[in-house]
């Protein structure tokens, strides 16, 4: 089996699933994301986590997050 071939053949699959999820009423959607990986990024994060723990209702703040962030299996 030649590159080629599993190429074309990996080429349609994606374009009859693609197919597929627009008959099902979906599109596709891309978005572009700061890189965690980017040394700006955890420089950023680091002053903006700072800021709100700095702030008077920084542990209103911190309820709320823990809140929303809870995943209880019952």
């Amino acid at each position: 089996m030649s590159a080629a071939s599993k190429t074309e053949r990996t080429t349609e699959t994606i374009r009859e699933r693609h197919d597929r999820l627009r008959r099902q009423g979906l599109r596709p959607v891309r978005i572009w994301v700061p890189d965690p990986r980017a040394a700006a990024f955890e420089a950023e994060a680091h002053r903006q986590a700072a800021a709100v723990a700095s702030r008077a209702e920084a542990a209103d703040d911190q309820d709320f997050i823990d809140s929303v962030s809870r995943w209880d299996d019952a």
